[in-house]
């Protein structure tokens, strides 16, 4: 049912996809903000996709990627080391019924994974080599994909890779395995808090975990909040950062809601309506993006196979 908050409407809902909407992920270019993408995954085994949608919402089909079996997360990256003089952004994303996670260069879309990372690779039973979801992070040189999966054992549910290039090509590396797990349904949703150096992920029936996202400051879980206010299936996060303060925004799935949660304590601040349906993925920028979006972009997928757009101003997420 309905939950009966006052709906904030999206700026508009974006085209279609042909089977099953998950998780966007907004690159922003930095060169020309209004030429910023939204990426969204599109869950099928045989042909399913990542789409790229222009800021009208409109697919673009040159920097679209299909072909893919089940593509479930994806996540953007900054400045991927490629050797001592080039850099890229790149996307990351799960490819599930392949067990690997896939790495392109944005803006041009081209491979850089031969084929694939695999991921999971010592799991003994095949839900627990399916990935789910993704998040990076970055550090200096260094680039990270952080992997949940469809079904994990209650510690070392998460794997942390570092993307390596060198003479011999580029390379995932397995640095970590970490993260606790309930034993309640699965973990899917994973944020990565870059400028604090934090990871968040959804234990979709308990709470939100929160760690380090730097191997080397260990596997210790900082906090696991939210527990008593969710209804059930806690979902996708999007962080909404303003310098050191901000919000965590989360998909309360099966209330149609999200959860505002202040960045810096996790204190349950507010419940927002958004109009949308079982939610699974969200994503954010406040980053303006030109005319359409001047006050930053927030992305919540829809269970009819949309993507919703809101200028982030209509959320009223004001920080002190």
């Amino acid at each position: 049912m309905k939950n009966n908050l006052p709906v904030i409407e999206p700026s508009f809902i974006r085209e279609k996809t042909p089977h099953d909407t998950d998780d966007p992920a907004i690159w922003i270019n930095k060169e020309n903000p209004s030429e910023s993408i939204v990426f969204g995954t599109d869950k099928n085994e045989l042909n399913g996709g990542v789409y790229a949608f222009d800021l009208d919402g409109k697919i673009i089909e040159g920097k679209s990627i299909t072909g893919l079996s089940y593509p479930n997360n994806v996540d953007v990256s900054y400045g991927f080391k490629l050797n001592d003089s080039t850099t890229t952004d790149v996307i990351v994303f799960t490819e599930r019924e392949k067990h690997q996670i896939r790495l392109y260069s944005i803006p041009d879309m081209k491979p850089l994974d031969n084929g694939g990372f695999p991921v999971f690779v010592n799991a003994s039973e095949i839900d627990k080599k399916r990935p789910m979801g993704v998040a990076c992070y970055a550090d200096g040189d260094s680039t990270y994909a952080i992997v949940s999966r469809k079904s994990g054992p209650t510690s070392n549910y998460l794997h942390q890779y570092q993307f390596v290039s060198d003479s011999t090509g580029i390379r995932s590396e397995l640095v970590r395995e970490f993260g606790d797990f309930s034993g309640k349904k699965e973990i899917e949703a994973i944020a990565v808090d870059n400028e604090l150096g934090f990871v968040y992920y959804s234990d979709e029936m308990n709470c939100i975990h929160k760690y380090y996202a730097d191997p080397s400051k260990g596997n210790k879980e900082l906090t696991c909040f939210g527990a008593n206010i969710f209804e059930r299936d806690i979902e996708g996060i999007a962080i909404v950062k303003n310098e050191d303060k901000g919000f965590l925004v989360v998909s309360n799935q099966q209330a149609h809601s999200f959860s505002v949660f202040d960045r810096n304590t996790n204190d349950f601040v507010k419940e927002i309506n958004l109009g949308t349906v079982e939610t699974d993925g969200c994503d954010v920028t406040t980053v303006s993006l030109g005319n359409k979006f001047s006050n930053g972009l927030f992305v919540a997928m829809n269970d009819s196979k949309e993507f919703y757009f809101y200028d982030l101003k209509n959320l009223n997420l004001s920080i002190d």
